[in-house]
């Protein structure tokens, strides 16, 4: 009976690797690349929604963390009249109050009270929040009694669970308060834009609507048919534009979900889509809602009551992305204390033997295909550079400075790039960034690779995969660039802390390699 369940899913996941799968190896695109220049009113639509919106993730991990330090808190001023005489004693208690903490917010977490419609109705939880906080109470007694320490009094039990239990519900109100007030000024929302249009955008939207507590704020339609099949309004949301022009829209706008308004048996066209659209850093997912197809629980995720499947999901986001920032600031602040006395010998260097500043300023693709001004130690000549880096450096390169040589076969000229970790415009590791006007022969590297700028769904490093794997200095041919990407894409699927440290560490090592660096 679970046959077809299973048959299902395998469809599902099938799409996804037929998307993956062209990426390193697929021909361009008829035609290559062309930018698509959104229409006044979607560029206008999109200018509305720049500001970065707050993520319920994130927002739910927050209030985990606060709520777990008000116990923790209340736990320890509540032990300090047991006769806490120096620091070390201070230990125990501390230890058991974070156990206590931990307790209650785990049963919080169970009980689904960090979802957003808890947290918007806090007097349907209140019960839920009380048990918690109760059974949280009596691990922090148990435990104080079992280090000996036990309070002083019942009246400081009393006093302790009523103080505990008033500031936990005051903070549960206010929460209520700022989350209705974020919601209705756009600080907290899923924005999403429905791909497609006519009836099955129109009752995905409808669905979509009957939500209670929706946090899903629809910007617009997108869809290449006509008008008749497609009319310019569905259900009051207006058409934005065409499939091309949602690409360029979604990196205008912070957009966090695509929502595929067409049924799941069109496979060829939702491959054709997905291929366009898989570039960009946000969730993809095909509306189920409609569907007679029936699959595994596991397979969906939900808007409310309204299911999706899941086609690709953002990378590296919320608290991964929190992370890997504390990773970038950590490990960029330890080698600039490090490299400080390099990079100064390497500035005077380059100011002492040739006319110019000491840095070279280009500028490249960051995250979404934004432009970012990368910083590093000039190479060449000033009167002979390239800001736009249409013409690869080459070996024996006339441009480039004797000073300027030794540097970039070192990579120390790179040392600079910190700053732009620091300023959250690079990551440590990640795929490196390419000048924005940079090419292979004559042509561009989306004109190489179609998938190239699926490359910048994540920040760009100053290190990356693809580079400890040889793959430095010029790009000269189609199959470098293809092997680049095809590294650098494993990297994105591939994440993790331990991935970043491994990459990091074996830089140094494979930058001895100075074979294609010049």
């Amino acid at each position: 009976m679970n046959e077809p369940a299973r048959q299902d899913e395998f469809n599902v996941e099938a799409l996804r690797q037929k998307v993956t799968a062209i990426a390193p190896d697929a021909a361009p695109a008829a035609g290559g690349h062309k930018p698509v220049e959104l229409n006044p009113f979607a560029r206008q639509i999109a200018e509305q929604f720049r500001d970065t919106s707050r993520s319920p993730a994130m927002l739910a991990g927050q209030i985990r963390l606060a709520e777990f330090l008000l116990i923790l808190g209340v736990g320890l001023v509540a032990a300090l009249p047991a006769g806490i005489a120096q620091a070390a004693d201070l230990l125990a208690p501390l230890l058991v109050s974070a156990c206590a903490a931990a307790v209650a917010v785990l049963l919080l977490q169970l009980a689904d009270a960090y979802q957003i419609p808890s947290l918007q109705a806090p007097n349907r939880m209140w019960r839920r929040v009380m048990t918690a906080w109760t059974i949280g109470f009596a691990v922090q007694m148990a435990g104080s009694v079992a280090i000996d320490r036990p309070m002083s009094s019942v009246a400081m039990l009393a006093l302790w669970y009523l103080v505990g239990t008033l500031l936990l519900l005051a903070l549960r109100q206010a929460l209520a308060f700022g989350i209705r007030h974020w919601s209705r000024n756009g600080i907290m929302e899923r924005r999403a834009v429905i791909v497609g249009g006519g009836q099955p955008a129109k009752d995905l939207v409808r669905a979509l609507e009957q939500q209670e507590d929706n946090d899903i704020r629809i910007c617009g339609l997108f869809d290449d048919r006509g008008s008749e099949r497609s009319p310019d309004v569905v259900a009051g949301y207006p058409k934005l534009g065409t499939f091309d022009e949602l690409v360029e829209f979604a990196r205008l706008a912070r957009i966090d979900m695509l929502i595929i308004a067409l049924p799941a048996t069109a496979e060829e066209r939702i491959l054709q889509l997905v291929r366009k659209l898989w570039v960009l850093p946000v969730d993809i997912r095909l509306a189920a809602h409609a569907s007679r197809l029936r699959f595994r629980p596991r397979t969906y995720s939900h808007v409310g009551s309204v299911p999706m499947l899941d086609l690709f999901d953002k990378p590296i986001r919320d608290w991964d992305s929190v992370a890997k920032r504390i990773f970038d600031i950590a490990f960029a602040v330890a080698a600039l204390l490090v490299a400080w006395p390099v990079m100064l010998a390497a500035a005077v260097a380059v100011k002492a033997t040739s006319k110019g500043p000491v840095f070279f300023m280009q500028k490249r693709h960051g995250f979404n295909n934004e432009v970012i001004n990368v910083l590093k130690f000039r190479s060449m000549y000033t009167e002979l550079a390239d800001p736009t880096a249409r013409k690869a450096v080459t070996k024996n390169d006339p441009r480039v400075t004797p000073v300027g040589r030794f540097l970039r076969k070192s990579s120390l000229d790179e040392l600079p790039q910190l700053f732009n970790v620091l300023r959250g415009e690079l990551s440590l590791v990640g795929p490196r960034p390419h000048a924005v006007h940079a090419q292979t022969g004559e042509r561009k590297y989306v004109d190489v690779v179609e998938s190239y700028f699926a490359r910048h769904r994540v920040k760009p490093g100053v290190t990356g995969w693809a580079q400890i794997n040889g793959l430095r200095g010029e790009l000269d041919s189609d199959e470098k660039i293809r092997a680049r990407t095809a590294y650098d894409l494993d990297y994105i699927e591939n994440w993790s802390l331990l991935f970043d440290l491994k990459i990091l560490f074996l830089t140094p090592i494979r930058l001895l390699n100075t074979e294609n660096a010049y």
